[in-house]
């Protein structure tokens, strides 16, 4: 983790909101569906953090209340800026939604049964489904990288998928499972 400016410029707060802004703007979908953009503008464009510490921000995100891309904005921007600069890209996160939201509560309501605009958020559902599996294949070929990970990336999904655990649990536990063997391979080593 890198360590911030006391006094953060004016530019690195700048480009926190509109970084954050644009992710915002762009995706729909909820947190998982923003993952590609935010790997592309904060890992790739931006190199404010790596892949490894953007699915560690992930992971975290979704055992701390809150939205995860609203929580991961938190923590990039305090990692670049302190206090201010996560209360900045906080901000640039939040801000298109409302804007968003506040536009089409006043509009959408008079068409939301038109069939174009169904078929429309059709479309941008299956769009975002591309995006998040392309996004899980991405981040398992990261991060998985051994037999506990393949273990572990099985049965979190299969407890996941087909019972009513919560996940910050399946997260928990992941994490658990994870300190045990590693501490019991250190010991064997």
């Amino acid at each position: 983790m890198k360590k911030y400016h006391a006094k953060p410029s004016g530019k690195i707060l700048l480009e926190l909101y509109g970084s954050f802004f644009k992710i915002g703007a762009l995706t729909f979908g909820g947190g998982l569906a923003m993952l590609p953009m935010l790997k592309r503008e904060l890992v790739d464009s931006k190199k404010w953090v790596t892949e490894e510490e953007i699915l560690d921000m992930y992971a975290i995100g979704q055992c701390t209340p809150g939205i995860i891309a609203v929580n991961t904005a938190t923590f990039v921007g305090f990692q670049e800026a302190g206090i201010l600069g996560g209360f900045i890209a906080t901000l640039g996160m939040v801000s298109p939604s409302l804007i968003i939201i506040c536009l089409i509560a006043s509009i959408l309501k008079n068409f939301i049964n038109l069939p174009v605009v169904q078929h429309a958020l059709a479309g941008i559902r299956i769009m975002v489904c591309a995006m998040m599996l392309q996004t899980v294949v991405t981040m398992a070929q990261k991060g998985v990288k051994d037999r506990l990970g393949i273990f572990l990336f099985l049965a979190g999904f299969l407890i996941a998928s087909f019972t009513p655990v919560p996940l910050a649990l399946v997260v928990v536990a992941s994490a658990l499972v994870g300190i045990i063997a590693k501490r019991r391979e250190a010991k064997q080593a």
